[in-house]
């Protein structure tokens, strides 16, 4: 007697097919397929190995946990059909109805049948009519993508949280959705971390912080709170860094508006992000409590951007952002001990036995990527070459100096502007001044420092083409040597040449610490 066939059943259920079928008798719900598919596998004399099913997952998702696990067992030929109520059932994608129905499935000796559709890999000359299903699945998947992102846009614009849990510090209102309401527990934390920054504690210190008062970070407090269930693989441990502490430092829904849209899907077939422009965000004031008063929340804005200095030289580090710890991925945070800067890791910083770390003396690190530099220089640019596109143009040493002295005078102005702007902020929290006054006097500093920020960054482009071109073909050797045979660095070789440095901890054996230099051609 000949072995009966067997089939494996294949049932999905997506949101969109749940609304649909909401109080019309549920037709294409799972119990629903799978009783279908049973009595079709009955009348054809076929013997059911087991009914995989996935409810709420989308044709288009590959990460289906029941689809994979059928797929792995039928590479184990343990079943010779897949049984399914529609081909989109099993998948929307043309791409995967090429490689599994049309070539792994015969690979593996596997029959593929979708009852309501007539698609069976069997029948001869049915291969055609699968196919243009397949290309019609795909121009829905397109069409739905499209329409989801349309409806989102509008929600975003509309002033609705669309998120898939709520910013650190807020929670959901159950009583009317896409609307935050204030988390207290949470807020205090945050209202802790705008405060220790604006009288002077860094990013880091207000990790190590709220670390040594055992305050889980965003990620396990809401875990712990149940608004998420599964962590991210990356984001497990409980443990607040620079990072989270700069993201709630910067982010202006604590005061009450809703900034969304800033990451957009690459293509509707996968799940990956790419960051949106800053002037596409949506944005829409005053939709929720604030958390943070508006007076704070500029004040610290503009301490961010005067601290972006390391080595308080008034100067971008050359390293500035591009170093990585190669054992955690993150960004080394910049030191001075014992007369020498350095690079260690941040992990370090915010937390005992977090990150076995990686340091480097930044001294070292310039005179390793200068060698570097110089071996690529030598082995592929012309000298002679760029000599010749070099032109010179004549400028006295007396305009030199002027405008060395224009550009000490904007840094001392900016400084004096810097401190009575935070003397105005303990004035107001004093109550020597009330908000309206200081909302006054305060925009109409921040105007007058961003002008003599404007003013220095004008006389320093004037200066360094001058110093670029000095006159004769002397200096025009020096001008080649100096990026084509570098003896220092600054940040902008290191911005144009470098995507990022990845540096390990030192090999207790030899000595020696590893960099991996990724340059950007």
């Amino acid at each position: 007697m000949a072995e009966r066939p067997m089939a494996a059943i294949y049932a999905r259920l997506s949101e969109e097919d749940r609304v649909k079928n909401s109080g019309q008798g549920s037709s294409a719900s799972i119990i629903n397929q799978v009783m279908l598919l049973r009595q079709y596998a009955e009348q054809m004399g076929w013997d059911v190995y087991e009914c995989y099913t996935d409810d709420d997952w989308a044709g288009a998702d590959r990460s289906r946990p029941a689809f994979n696990r059928l797929l792995r067992d039928a590479e184990q030929g343990r079943f010779n059909i897949v049984l399914c109520k529609t081909q989109s059932r099993f998948t929307r994608e043309l791409e995967m109805v090429e490689k599994y129905i049309h070539s792994l499935f015969p690979l593996w000796g596997i029959r593929f049948v979708g009852v309501v559709d007539n698609a069976d890999t069997s029948v001869k000359g049915n291969k055609k009519s699968r196919q243009i299903n397949g290309l019609v699945n795909e121009w829905y998947l397109e069409d739905m993508s499209e329409n989801i992102r349309a409806v989102l846009t509008t929600r975003r614009q509309e002033g609705y949280y669309i998120g898939s849990t709520p910013l650190y510090g807020y929670r959901k209102d159950p009583e009317r959705k896409g609307h935050l309401i204030v988390d207290p527990e949470a807020a205090e934390v945050v209202k802790l971390i705008y405060h220790s920054f604006a009288n002077g504690m860094g990013k880091t210190a207000i990790a190590r912080m709220l670390n040594e008062r055992g305050i889980p970070n965003p990620t396990e407090y809401k875990r712990r709170k149940g608004m998420i269930k599964k962590v991210p693989r990356h984001k497990a441990g409980t443990l607040w860094k620079y990072f989270a502490i700069a993201d709630i430092l910067g982010n202006e829904m604590y005061i009450g508006n809703l900034v969304q849209g800033k990451y957009g899907s690459v293509s509707y077939k996968t799940k990956k992000n790419k960051p949106v422009p800053k002037e596409k965000w949506i944005r829409v004031e005053q939709t929720h409590d604030p958390i943070i008063d508006k007076e704070l929340w500029y004040m610290v804005q503009k301490m961010i951007r005067e601290r972006a200095k390391p080595f308080s030289t008034g100067e971008v580090g050359v390293f500035a952002k591009k170093v990585r710890c190669k054992h955690c991925g993150y960004i080394m945070r910049s030191g001075k001990g014992r007369g020498r800067h350095y690079l260690i890791c941040s992990s370090r910083h915010v937390a005992k036995d977090s990150c076995i770390g990686s340091f480097i003396y930044v001294d070292k690190l310039e005179e390793i990527v200068l060698e570097e530099m110089r071996r690529i220089n030598d082995k592929f640019l012309d000298e002679k070459l760029l000599e010749d596109k070099i032109v010179i143009k004549e400028t006295t040493d007396e305009d030199i100096e002027k405008w060395k002295h224009q550009c000490s005078h904007q840094r001392h102005r900016m400084d004096w502007i810097n401190s009575a702007i935070k003397n105005l902020y303990l004035d107001k929290v004093k109550g020597d001044i009330d908000a309206e006054q200081f909302q006054l006097l305060y925009r109409e500093l921040d105007s007058d420092v961003e002008n003599a920020k404007f003013a220095v960054k004008q006389l320093e482009q004037k200066i360094e083409c001058v110093h670029s071109q000095s006159g004769s073909q002397k200096d025009k050797s020096e001008i080649v040597r100096k990026y084509v045979n570098p003896s220092e660095l600054n940040h902008s070789m290191v911005e144009q040449f470098i995507d990022h440095i990845e540096v390990s901890r030192r090999d207790p054996e030899t000595n020696r610490i590893n960099i991996e230099i990724h340059w950007n051609f």
